[in-house]
């Protein structure tokens, strides 16, 4: 009777849920926003539209992601921008540049900093080697290339760590003790 109860329990006890949760990251990227979308699971958003909007709702533009749920946006104006995606089953998408970010990306808050402090002196020191234009944008593309899987790794590991997992495996842990515990009162009990 006491394993028919054992087993009847673990039956009833609830299971992991297999749901994931949705990725938006987007990052200064020389002159323009580079953006990922994806889940936490590892799959990322192929093909999929991104619209993109401004802090008033107006539709600013629209981009594609590639095959590993990348995309790339050239912003205008120096406004907050918001990166929407439909990824479907009720899973949307939305992460926002904010107007800062932006700002800089089109440089205009290094000049905002030179017109408010025109004193500002800049010395460099030691040797500075002089790249031409491609050269820096080549050396980026590739640093861009190589951080991109350490981004998707940090997201995904938020994801699977965050603290409601761990408050449920120490749920586990006290729930099962206080099973032993009953069998044993029990135990003693009907000795």
């Amino acid at each position: 009777m006491k394993h028919l109860v054992l087993i009847l329990a673990l039956c009833c006890a609830p299971l992991p849920a297999l749901a994931h949760k949705v990725i938006a990251g987007v990052f200064k990227s020389g002159d323009a926003i580079e953006g990922e979308i994806g889940f936490s699971n590892g799959d990322m958003a192929s093909e999929t539209e991104v619209i993109v909007t401004g802090p008033n709702g107006a539709e600013l533009g629209r981009v594609v992601t590639d095959t590993d749920g990348f995309f790339v946006y050239t912003p205008n104006s120096a406004i907050a921008h918001t990166f929407s995606a439909d990824l479907g089953a009720g899973h949307v998408a939305q992460v926002t540049m904010s107007t800062e970010n932006v700002a800089q990306i089109l440089g205009e808050a290094a000049s905002e900093t030179l017109k408010s402090s025109p004193d500002v002196k800049v010395q460099a020191t030691g040797s500075v080697a002089s790249l031409s234009h491609e050269e820096q944008q080549v050396i980026a593309k590739a640093v861009r290339d190589e951080l991109r899987p350490l981004r998707r790794e940090i997201a995904a590991y938020r994801e699977r760590n965050d603290l409601q997992t761990i408050l449920g495996g120490i749920g586990y842990i006290v729930g099962l003790f206080g099973l032993g515990f009953y069998m044993a009162a029990r135990r003693k009990l009907a000795a």
